[in-house]
């Protein structure tokens, strides 16, 4: 691993606000003893590379809310923070139609190798945040950004935020009721795809532990440059906190996952 590369980055809050943002695909950065992946510096300007004004959003979201943050500092192209350690797709060798030939193929010696440069670190970070608010006596809510693209395959996706979630329907939930209370805004829950990912950081953190979760996508081309950042943390950022004051957010409730079949039944009306 290159001697001044870092595979995260936090960001100061109050421990006992509430809630803990995290951003896993922040930047589209690779080590330089991994070079480009063979890939041509275009490529790192997609969103295979990274989620787009996710980690200025994550940012401006903290500075709001007087949030700690925990984001990754690695492209997505090396290894997905946001997968399990087993799952195929850590190391993804075939990426919306881009080939990635650092990847493909690729050991898993060498997989191994980056999980616990880049992967393992970013989520020991996280652990050790939440247990830095749990000290404290405080429950937080997890609150995960992502961002979409605005088309997939031809097809027009026409939301402009969304919420994803398994089993725990509390945060993600409340935040699709109260965006669609906002003028224009087209939101839903589950899409573009859905929630339910097992040992993604939503699960390890958060499900296991029974805390309040939920992963927003805002459409990219919103969030692409600092006005629309600014637009969407005015709109976010008072929905969490009105989220946060609701006592039920900040309670141990164990709903399972439904990617291991022991999601509880209920109304999540």
């Amino acid at each position: 691993m290159s001697e001044h590369f870092t595979s995260f980055d936090t960001v100061d809050g109050d421990l006992e606000c509430g809630i803990l943002l995290l951003c896993d695909h922040a930047r589209n950065t690779v080590p330089e003893e991994y070079g480009s992946l063979g890939l041509p510096e275009s490529e790192f300007e997609r969103h295979i590379a990274y989620d787009i004004g996710a980690e200025a959003l994550t940012r401006a979201l903290a500075a709001r809310l007087n949030a700690p943050a925990v984001h990754s500092c690695f492209s997505r192209l090396l290894i997905d923070p946001n997968r399990g350690e087993d799952d195929p797709t850590i190391v993804m060798r075939l990426s919306d139609g881009t080939v990635i030939p650092g990847n493909h193929p690729i050991a898993r010696e060498k997989i191994d190798r980056r999980i616990s440069n880049f992967h393992a670190p970013y989520h020991d970070a996280i652990e050790d945040m939440i247990g830095q608010i749990l000290d404290t006596g405080t429950n937080p809510i997890i609150f995960s950004i992502h961002s979409f693209t605005p088309a997939w395959k031809g097809v027009a996706r026409p939301w402009h935020a969304t919420m994803l979630w398994d089993a725990d329907p509390r945060l993600s939930l409340f935040m699709v009721q109260e965006l669609a209370k906002e003028k224009g805004i087209i939101t839903n829950d589950n899409e573009p795809y859905d929630g339910a990912l097992k040992n993604d950081t939503m699960y390890q953190h958060a499900t296991q532990r029974g805390l309040a979760q939920g992963l927003i996508e805002v459409r990219q081309d919103l969030i692409s440059d600092d006005q629309g950042v600014e637009e969407w943390a005015d709109r976010l950022a008072p929905i969490l906190a009105k989220a946060s004051a609701r006592p039920d957010m900040h309670e141990i409730r164990y709903y399972g996952s439904r990617t291991d079949g022991t999601a509880a039944n209920g109304d999540y009306s």
